[in-house]
């Protein structure tokens, strides 16, 4: 992975401590996981521990006070162990920041100190089985019922469906309103009328666990409304920028992964009496490929560091959602083919990318919602 302009010693040093703990404590295990079909629980508490979980919280609940610089190490290393670990990545820098921006002091005193800790673990749920990227049209309702919401409906591909305390719950407060009836409820564990299907079996993320949530008149003190009654959609559309800048991170940093095995595998394996990198179609592939992956470095850069700055890149993250995610598609098939064989066998680690790296072509908005938000803001 190339270094950052914006790395200082204070960053190398933050991404030394957490490659190591990944070595030690998280790397010998997730094949495991990957064959349980589960992290275990007590894994977030020691993320929690070191201080790698939610770092940008104020030190007030708990947290380091970070900015998002350190976030970007944090996903980059957790990515370079595997994508089933994207469900860290999502609690601190894609569920937590709504309670950071949103919630009350009550709210933050609440939650914030456990999100932190890792005692609590957050989800987000906006997916219907019959509204993915269409939020208008939720079905889920929750309906004021004195100092309640009573909430019905069904969320699903939840991620950390199984192992969430707190589920930020996009509802509809007003059923018969469009955006302007979408509400955000935090929904915790234990709640009367919540509960969660098994565990999705995926073709990839295999330890990642994912979730259909179950809402029947599930009833949700009014104290845990995040924001403002009617403005949730408001709210989504102002996070997802981040959102899809992680996404986009994890992708580039699967394609670097992806490029430096098979760079190894080629320079050691032989066919015909000779390297399989002294071929010209190797030669050539991994030319492209090293090409797609620096460019999209320096784009992931640029980004980074106006997100930091707090500009508006919805259009480029955009950009980069669709583009990267394509991108690390292409070059898992690429790679896979110049592995040969044994490209196809889960003893190499390039099989589990082929399979892990599609989704990031659907979640947190698909690549066909990026193309659109793109031609948007291009004014066609």
């Amino acid at each position: 992975m190339g270094k950052y302009r914006f790395e200082t010693e204070e960053h190398e040093l933050f991404r030394s401590t957490i490659r190591k703990f990944l070595e030690n404590e998280i790397e010998p295990y997730y094949e495991e996981w990957e064959r349980n079909r589960i992290i275990p629980r007590e894994i977030w508490k020691k993320f929690g521990e070191m201080g790698f979980l939610c770092p940008h919280v104020e030190e007030q609940y708990g947290g380091l006070g970070l900015d998002f610089s350190y976030s970007t190490i944090i996903l980059e290393e957790l990515e370079r162990i595997g994508t089933s670990l994207i469900g860290i990545g999502l609690h601190s820098d894609i569920v937590v920041p709504y309670i950071e921006s949103y919630g009350t002091s009550n709210q933050k005193s609440k939650w914030l100190p456990g999100c932190v800790s890792g005692n609590f673990i957050t989800a987000i749920a906006m997916t219907e089985p019959g509204a993915g990227s269409d939020l208008a049209n939720l079905k889920t309702t929750a309906i004021p019922n004195r100092d309640h919401y009573v909430v019905n409906g069904q969320k699903t591909f939840i991620t950390n469906g199984i192992h969430a305390d707190l589920v930020l719950v996009a509802v509809k407060t007003d059923p018969d309103a469009k955006h302007g009836g979408i509400s955000l409820l935090m929904i915790e564990e234990g709640m009367e009328g919540f509960s969660r299907g098994k565990k999705l079996d995926k073709v990839g993320l295999h330890a990642q666990d994912t979730a259909e949530l179950y809402f029947e008149d599930c009833k949700v003190p009014k104290e845990n409304l995040i924001g403002v009654e009617g403005e949730g959609f408001k709210y989504l559309m102002e996070k997802l920028q981040q959102e899809r800048l992680v996404v986009a991170i994890g992708a580039q940093v699967a394609a670097e992964d992806m490029l430096e095995m098979t760079l190894d595998y080629v320079k050691s394996r032989e066919a015909f009496g000779r390297s399989i990198s002294s071929f010209q179609n190797t030669k050539f592939k991994l030319a492209e490929i090293a090409t797609q992956v620096e460019l999209g470095h320096s784009f992931i850069e640029s980004l980074i560091e106006d997100h930091i700055n707090g500009k508006d890149i919805v259009t480029r993250v955009s950009m980069a959602k669709y583009w990267l995610t394509e991108t690390a598609k292409n070059i898992s098939s690429e790679c896979m083919q110049l592995h040969g064989g044994y490209g196809y066998m889960e003893d190499y680690k390039i099989a589990r990318r082929y399979r892990d790296i599609p989704v990031a072509a659907i979640y947190a908005g698909t690549n066909e919602i990026m193309k659109t938000i793109i031609a948007k803001n291009m004014g066609i």
